[in-house]
């Protein structure tokens, strides 16, 4: 793969899809907190973005470690990023429809870094689904989703200052939605 608009939309796609985790969480965070300060605001959104950034780029860094010594393992990329994809969105999907953001509450910064890491695990597997694109290829796309997620945070915590929590479990489902679909994609065009 090379820089292309194939590439922009397929990362701005997945920075959606791994963003509606930490989009509910922030959402949560901002009635919980409605007089959230905007460098806090700031601050949470950078947090789910280092976090999105990074997990991505750690799973594209492993596989592509492992795929370059053990070329056996190549053929299994779309099933396993397929598998992936879907069993995290399905979760998200389930537990969009099942969730009582009740428990969420404002955080310190400690319990913010255990939020983005339980955000953003999931975006460990695109890892998986990125193993063919090169060093460069890899690193835009983890900073699109990284971008992405940001914005789409601010925005959560705006519209949880606002507006309150009904929506944030509508934001899983629909990211849930979007991993699968991205998931059944990859396995679609890496296997036929």
């Amino acid at each position: 793969m090379t820089f292309s608009i194939e590439l922009f939309i397929t990362s701005l796609l997945m920075g959606i899809g791994l963003a509606m985790d930490a989009f509910s969480v922030s959402v949560a965070n901002g009635l919980n907190e409605p007089f959230m300060s905007k460098r806090k605001m700031l601050a949470v959104s950078g947090v789910f973005a280092f976090f999105q950034f990074m997990m991505p780029f750690i799973g594209w860094f492993c596989v592509s470690t492992v795929v370059n010594y053990f070329k056996i393992f190549e053929p299994f990329i779309p099933y396993i990023a397929f598998g992936l994809l879907s069993f995290i969105g399905g979760k998200m999907i389930y537990d969009g429809i099942k969730c009582d953001c009740a428990e969420c509450t404002a955080v310190g910064l400690a319990g913010l870094i255990v939020q983005g890491i339980a955000t953003s695990i999931d975006a460990l597997s695109v890892g998986f689904t990125i193993a063919s694109y090169k060093f460069l290829e890899a690193l835009l796309s983890c900073i699109i989703i990284g971008v992405v997620t940001f914005a789409i945070c601010f925005v959560g915590i705006i519209i949880g200052k606002r507006i309150g929590n009904a929506f944030s479990s509508k934001a899983s489902i629909l990211g849930g939605i979007i991993l699968v679909l991205i998931g059944i994609e990859i396995f679609v065009t890496g296997v036929f």
